[in-house]
């Protein structure tokens, strides 16, 4: 990469489990963007050297949720560019996604980095969060 130009990966999940009437719900976090705005997305985070995009995306997903789960399977990859102002670089960033199952845990268990977690039904999810990458990513955990 040239100077001034860096890679970063990342990991994370669309979190589902069966609300009311079997109806799937989405867990979504809470948090400000690179702006300062407060945004709602899908717990995701960097991977770490020496670790693979499945177990960061555990790994995070229960830092940032406070949820355990597991991987049913991987949804897709979301690219994309950004600056960041801390090291003045332009920013590849690639986010690994899976769909997972909670199997346990409690949403008042999140990290720091996170204001808040909350269920959202599947519509409720894809008209809250921010980025257009995690909503297809929404659609593609309810295709079969």
């Amino acid at each position: 990469m040239k100077p001034g130009v860096r890679s970063q990966v990342s990991a994370g999940g669309v979190v589902i489990r069966r609300g009311d009437a079997a109806r799937m719900e989405v867990a979504l976090t809470s948090h400000k963007d690179l702006r300062g705005k407060m945004v709602w997305s899908l717990p995701k985070g960097l991977v770490n050297p020496g670790e693979s995009p499945e177990e960061a995306a555990v790994r995070e997903v229960r830092e940032e949720t406070g949820l355990e789960v597991r991987i049913l399977r991987k949804l897709g990859d979301v690219d994309y560019w950004f600056y960041s102002p801390r090291d003045r670089a332009r920013v590849h960033k690639t986010v690994h996604f899976f769909l997972m199952e909670c199997v346990g845990g409690d949403i008042k268990l999140h990290d720091w980095e996170v204001t808040e977690v909350r269920w959202f039904s599947q519509d409720e999810a894809r008209k809250a969060l921010a980025y257009k990458g995690e909503r297809e990513m929404i659609d593609r955990a309810t295709q079969r």
